[in-house]
């Protein structure tokens, strides 16, 4: 299915997850002030590649395991203003991870990732689908000691995740050595509970306690009647055509 941004084009036929809600609000969310070199990890379609390409003048580097999805990836990022600094690794992270173990070179000021959030129920019949959803090919112990090893000292990751996900995610976060810096809780409109997080991670001082967020907000996508709401607005007007 394709999808026009106001200053891209998202060809996504053959990815396991097409462009959402939840990338755009991760893309746009995401604090890139200062980046020079960013990571997408499980970038699909490229969605938050082209959205960081959008927002900053880093070099990014998306890692797409599925051919299909690489594919559209590499095709979107040709068609983009910004195909020079737009590079893929077709593979996993792990096996990144392992090519590049002591390479100061492949540290990042800043990570993205949308992930696999799924670790057990019913998988799709797509199998696109299902590596995309669930966490058999990258599950949370292993993107977060990913992101430990690739994330410079200062660096910051950020994600999005399903509520039902945060504490089985935050335990593999402070396991690999991460703290959660910031958090937004998000809910489709003001009179619904959460149930997504946006969430920055940083390296975890040594001997640092476990603690809440630095900061810890909230965002509801839509008003009652339908409309954006402001704060979904003023994130996202930059992408959306019809803002």
């Amino acid at each position: 299915m394709a999808f026009s941004f106001k200053a891209f084009h998202i060809e996504d036929y053959g990815c396991g997850m097409p462009v959402s809600t939840d990338g755009v609000l991760l893309g746009a969310w995401a604090p890139l002030t200062g980046a020079k070199r960013v990571l997408d990890i499980g970038a699909g379609s490229g969605l938050l590649s082209l959205m960081a390409a959008q927002r900053s003048e880093a070099e990014i580097l998306a890692v797409e395991l599925d051919s299909s999805a690489a594919h559209a990836s590499r095709a979107n990022f040709k068609a983009s203003p910004w195909a020079s600094r737009l590079a893929l690794y077709q593979g996993s992270i792990q096996a990144y991870c392992d090519e590049h173990a002591l390479a100061d070179s492949a540290l990042f000021d800043h990570i993205l990732c949308n992930p696999p959030y799924f670790e057990t129920g019913p998988r799709s019949d797509d199998p696109k689908r299902a590596i995309a959803r669930h966490t058999e090919h990258l599950n949370f112990d292993e993107l977060c000691v990913a992101i430990k090893q690739l994330l410079k000292p200062q660096g910051q990751a950020s994600l999005i995740l399903p509520v039902q996900s945060l504490d089985r995610f935050a335990c593999a976060a402070i396991k690999a050595g991460l703290r959660l810096a910031a958090r937004v809780s998000v809910s489709s409109t003001p009179q619904k509970p959460s149930n997504r997080e946006l969430l920055l991670l940083e390296h975890a001082k040594e001997g640092e306690a476990v603690a809440a967020p630095k900061a810890h907000s909230s965002l509801y996508i839509r008003e009652a009647d339908g409309r954006y709401s402001e704060a979904m607005a003023q994130l996202t007007r930059d992408f959306y055509l019809k803002l």
